[in-house]
This record gives C-alpha cells, structure tokens and sequence, in this order.
C-alpha cells in the first residue's frame, strides 16, 4: 500500500478534528453516566419506600379495611411493639432456645449433606442413585417428622435440631453433587495432562466450581432452618418461639403471636445476611455477587 502524505493544512485538519472527537466521547460518557445514576439510585430505594407504605397503610389499617379484618386479628404495628417491649425477656429468652435450635441443627445437616455429595461424587455411579434416595427426604413433610424425632430424642432441642438437620440435608447435598460432577471435559482434560491426582482435581478444581452451588444451598438452608425449628416446636415443646406463638394463638393473644413473627423474620434476614457476607468474601466471582 502507499503511503498517503498529508499536507501540513490537511494535518492541521486532522488535528482538529482529533480533539473534537475525544471532548464529545467524554461528554457522552458523562451523559451515560448520569442517566445510570438517575435511574439506578430510585431503584434501589424503592424497597424502603414500598415497605414505608406498607407499614402506614398497616398501622393505620388500612390493610383491615382492604380485607374485612378487624384488630384483634391483624394487630396493628404499634401494639406488635408494646407487646415485645412489654415481653422483651421471654422473647429475648425464647429466640435464643430457637435459634440454637435453628443454627444447630442448620449446620449439621449441611454438613452431613455435604459429606453425602463429596463421597458420592467420587463414585459418580452409584452416588447418583444414593442422591437420588436422599432427595427423598425433602417429601416428608413437619407434621409426620416431629413425632418421630421427638420419639427418637425426646422433647428437647435435639428433637428440633434433628428435623432441621433432615430437612437441610437433602438441599445440600442435591446441589452440592450437581456442583462438583458439573465441569467442563477440558478442565479436567487440562488437569490430567498435568497428572494431577484425584485430591488435587478435587480441592483446585471441583471445589471451587461447586462453592456457588453450596453457598446458594446454604441460603436455601437457612430459610428451611426457621421453619423446621419454629413448626416443631408447635407439637412438643416447653419453650421457643414456635412454642410461644402456638401458645398464643390459642389465648388469642394475638400481638405478642404476631411479636413471634416478627421477631422470627427478624432472625431469619440477620442469619441470611450473615450467609451472603461469607459467600461475598470467599467467592466474589460468583455471578450472584455482581
């Protein structure tokens, strides 16, 4: 090709041109910039602001006028408070027994699960099936395993601890196993030419591609945990916040029942938001962390 030779005029030209492009490329970027702030920023108040609604049009009932409800059934929020300031030592009491309840028996079964998923992975075979088996766990429903488990381990807080280790361990181990066998053929093409061992294919590869997987498990987990620990306790228990709220709704004390719901909300985004903290730290790569 030729090489063109520009005149000095023509050069001049150029030049010009030059720099007016590069002011308009960073006013455009300037222009792209504000619209993200403009539009990004109300959204993310948006969840604050509907909740702020909610609780007005709640606590000035306008919920019961919504539904045909009266306030002996729906407390309002202000009652809710009194109710827990008034109780502030047995709720504070009772959401501890629970949440030993829930974190015991949270970590125990996704231990367990998770032990399930290691070792079936590394006999994918017949692994698959015992996974499978397990999965099965999840179709028994509260009302028939907390007569089992408090038959088994009395009415303590194993019984509790024991129905979420059941409930939990079939999540964890369903989508931990998914997690590990889930890898691409030329990864492990790639680790295999360098002969790496079936330890080290296990803790440099498989693990850190299932650790998405297990960390959404785990928020899974949490959730069922609440539930497990607080529905169990409405059958045999002399403690807790399901015991409470069961006890109450009887009495028709219904603002320190919805007190227990609150408080068990509560509990459950604190222990969830702890999970998304830890998930943050180790695995920042991670799609849902973008």
């Amino acid at each position: 090709m030729k090489e063109v030779i520009l005149s000095k005029d023509q050069q001049a030209a150029v030049s010009t041109l030059k720099s007016l492009e590069e002011p308009t490329r960073a006013s455009t970027g300037k222009v792209r910039a504000g619209y993200t702030v403009i539009f990004t920023q109300p959204m993310k108040l948006f969840p604050y602001f509907f909740g702020l609604v909610f609780l007005l049009l709640w606590q000035f009932r306008g919920i019961h006028t919504l539904f045909s409800l009266e306030r002996y059934q729906l407390p309002i929020p202000s009652d809710i408070l009194t109710a827990m300031r008034e109780n502030g030592d047995i709720l504070l009491i009772y959401t501890l027994y629970t949440g030993v309840e829930i974190i015991g028996g949270f970590l125990i079964g996704s231990l367990l699960g998770w032990l399930a998923a290691v070792a079936a992975s590394f006999r994918p075979q017949a692994g698959a099936g015992a996974i499978s088996i397990m999965a099965s766990l999840n179709a028994v429903p509260i009302v028939a395993l907390a007569p089992i488990m408090n038959n088994w381990l009395g009415d303590g807080v194993a019984s509790r601890m024991g129905i979420v280790s059941v409930m939990t361990m079939a999540t964890m181990a369903v989508s931990t196993y998914k997690g590990l066998r889930s890898i691409e053929p030329s990864y492990l093409e790639l680790m295999t030419s360098y002969a790496a061992s079936t330890r080290q294919l296990f803790l440099k590869l498989r693990l850190p591609k299932a650790l998405p997987a297990i960390f959404s498990a785990l928020k899974i987990n949490m959730s069922t945990s609440i539930i497990g620990a607080i529905v169990g306790e409405f059958f045999i228990a002399s403690r807790g916040l399901g015991y409470l709220l069961s006890d109450q709704i009887r009495l028709a004390n219904m603002p320190l029942a919805w007190a227990c719901i609150v408080i068990a909300a509560i509990l459950g985004i604190v222990l969830y938001t702890i999970i998304q903290l830890v998930e943050k730290r180790f695995i920042p790569w991670s799609i849902s962390n973008r």
